[in-house]
């Protein structure tokens, strides 16, 4: 019979030093039932009759794929295609245009999209420029995405998306022009895959190289984070943005009183970061 006894205090606490170890995301207090949601079938399907007993195996073993399994189940992935929108129309009316003129001679530009979750944004970004900047179409375009967690990214790598997922946030005309219904699902077309790039990195651990970024999308990621974890990032954040780039972070975010190398910049309803040159 199947056991869900709730997860003691001692287990929970457990719980948030792996995820804050591994992730540096802080998991509230207040979210034992979130890990009770997202713990029974993994439980159940390692084989464990209870929580509790997944969690004895997690303290006593050194680190696997299933502490990894555990970390991504807890870290939230929460995206919609054109996640509140006014960003998206500031790339498209000022950001994309100002960066084509001042990169006219070299014709390449890099964008990153990091915590790219499931691709929505990612994938946003390259239909924004399909649709809008055909000039483009014989510039060196680079769009990474990046996620610290490999499900995720199998998942973002296929492009694949459930109608719920279609229906929040995606024109309908979008929908039309660029995915195949595939039975209840939608499926992205591959001159989209192809223009963008998917990479595992973990924000707070090093880097891999790659070419700086133009524009860098860290958007609803600080949130997660303490002021320690925020000052770090964004320290290594602008040694990877342009002189002359763009930082997206979300609604609830901002550098004002975490690094001064940061000014802000507001476009209509959309507010960015640029460096101070």
């Amino acid at each position: 019979m199947k056991q869900t006894m709730g997860i003691s205090t001692s287990d929970f606490q457990f719980l948030r030093e792996l995820v804050y170890k591994h992730s540096a995301v802080v998991l509230h207090a207040d979210k034992t039932y979130l890990a009770e949601l997202y713990l029974q079938p993994i439980a159940e399907s390692a084989g464990f009759a209870t929580i509790a007993d997944l969690v004895n195996y997690l303290k006593t073993q050194p680190f696997s794929s299933l502490h990894s399994q555990v970390i991504e189940s807890l870290v939230t992935n929460e995206t919609s295609f054109f996640r509140d929108y006014h960003p998206f129309e500031a790339l498209k009316k000022y950001v994309l245009p100002e960066l084509i003129d001042k990169k006219a001679i070299e014709r390449s530009l890099n964008i990153w999209c990091a915590a790219c979750s499931h691709g929505q944004e990612p994938y946003s970004i390259a239909m924004l420029i399909k649709e809008h900047f055909p000039i483009l179409a014989n510039w060196s375009v680079k769009i990474i995405a990046s996620d610290f967690s490999s499900k995720v990214l199998a998942r973002a790598r296929q492009g694949r998306y459930n109608q719920l997922e279609i229906q929040r946030g995606l024109p309908k005309n979008l929908r039309d022009r660029y995915f195949q219904q595939l039975d209840r699902d939608w499926q992205i077309h591959e001159e989209i895959l192809q223009m963008v790039e998917f990479r595992q990195i973990n924000l707070i651990q090093s880097w891999p190289y790659f070419p700086k970024s133009d524009a860098i999308f860290l958007r609803n990621v600080l949130i997660y984070f303490d002021i320690p974890t925020k000052k770090a990032l964004l320290k290594k954040i602008k040694q990877q943005l342009s002189p002359d780039g763009y930082l997206f972070l979300g609604n609830a975010e901002t550098t004002i009183n975490l690094d001064a190398s940061f000014k802000r910049v507001q476009f209509d309803k959309a507010i960015c970061y640029r460096l101070n040159n």
